[in-house]
C-alpha cells in the first residue's frame, strides 16, 4: 500500500495562502503557471494532497512578483 505523501502543517499554510491569493486575483492555475514559466500541471500538483510539490522560497518570490504582493503574505505571523 502507498503512503499518501505528508505535507506539514507550514507548507499547507503557504499552499493555501497562495490559492486564497491566486482566485482574490482571478488568475487560473494554469495561468499562473504560465506567468510564471512552470509547467502547464505544477500548480495543480501543489494545491492537490495528491502529490508532494511544494513551493520553494524562489517559487514564493515569483509568484509574490506575479500577484503583486510580499512573499510575507504567504507565511504566518507566528510558528505553526
Amino acid at each position: 500500500m502507498m503512503s499518501k505523501p505528508s505535507t506539514s502543517k507550514i507548507e499547507q499554510y503557504i499552499i493555501d495562502k497562495v490559492r486564497e491569493k491566486r482566485i482574490k486575483s482571478k488568475i487560473s492555475q494554469a495561468e499562473l503557471a504560465r506567468l510564471l514559466d512552470f509547467s502547464e500541471g505544477f500548480i495543480g500538483n501543489v494545491e492537490s494532497s495528491k502529490y508532494r510539490a511544494k513551493y520553494n522560497l524562489n517559487h514564493l518570490n515569483a509568484i509574490a512578483r506575479v500577484l503583486g504582493c510580499s512573499p510575507r503574505e504567504f507565511l504566518p505571523r507566528e510558528p505553526l
